[in-house]
This record gives structure tokens, sequence and C-alpha cells, in this order.
């Protein structure tokens, strides 16, 4: 049996956190929309939310969580293609991010305590579903170590980030 392999850490991929003190307000939105967002995301958005990767990928935070919720979320439950509802609906995913193309990045909860990443791959126009939390999924993909032909190859880290308000 092989040990498992911690995933790469952000602070190697994305440098310093850009933000300063944010978890609190992330969590300030879970509670007003009735749910509990896992640690691992909580964490990551309170450093580096609402910012732009490599001109590429847009990771939402604190700053945008409800009205990028608001907009893009009550389109994507429209979508035939997204098999979820998205919060703040009850019982819906979290739309926490896109790409350029048109992806949008989801956290779905699976009822045992656990969020994975799941996506709406719009250049395919399918869904794309993981086992994996936010806290592996993503700085697995940005380092490609996990197979997401859907994302670009991204140049050596540590990556370029511009903020985002």
């Amino acid at each position: 049996m092989n040990p498992r392999i911690e995933p790469p850490s952000l602070l190697s991929l994305l440098g310093p956190p850009v933000r300063s003190d944010e978890e609190g307000l992330i969590e300030t939105v879970a509670k007003e929309w009735g749910v509990e967002f896992p640690p691992d995301f909580i964490s990551v958005a309170g450093g580096y939310g609402d910012v732009l990767i490599c001109d590429y990928l847009f990771f939402c935070g604190a700053r945008n969580l409800r009205s990028y919720a608001a907009g893009m979320g009550r389109k994507l439950e429209d979508s035939r293609t997204v098999p979820h509802l998205v919060l703040p609906s009850p019982g819906g995913a979290l739309v926490w991010g896109n790409t350029v193309e048109g992806d949008q990045l989801f956290l779905v909860h699976r009822g045992d305590g656990r969020w994975t990443v799941s996506a709406f791959r719009r250049g395919w126009a399918d869904w794309y579903d993981t086992d994996l939390e936010f806290g592996e999924w993503l700085p697995r993909m940005l380092a490609g170590q996990i197979e997401t032909d859907w994302m670009p190859e991204w140049p050596a880290p540590p990556y370029e980030l511009e903020l985002v308000e």
C-alpha cells in the first residue's frame, strides 16, 4: 500500500496570502445561508479569495460570494446540465469560481460533512464530479497532479494573482 502523498502547499503555488482575517467573513456568509462550509475552503478563501489566478481562474471570496451566487447561481439553476440547486437556495451547492472560458466551479455537499469539487464545463457542456475535497483538489489541479484536461497548463509557480474587488 502506498502512503498518501500530501498535495502541494498553496504557499508554494500562489505565494503568501493576499487577504488577511477574512475567514470570519466567509463563515458569516455560510451562517446567513444556513450551512457550514468546510474548513479547507474557509481557510483558502480567507487568504486568497477574490483573485484571478494567471488571468484564467477566478476564485470567489468574501467580497463577491453573495453577489456571485445571486447572479451566476440563479442562471446555473436554470441549466439542464447543472444537477444541483445553488446556494443560497436550501440544500444548494456552493459556486466558488469560474474560468475565463465559462466553466463554473462548485463545492457539493455530500451529506456526510464532506464537500467535494464539481464543475459545469461550458466547453464540454457537461457536469464534472470529483471525490476530492477543496483543499486537495485545488492545489493538485494547480500543480497538474490530477487529470483536468479542461484546465490550462500552468506556468512555473508562484502564479500571478490579480486582486478582484
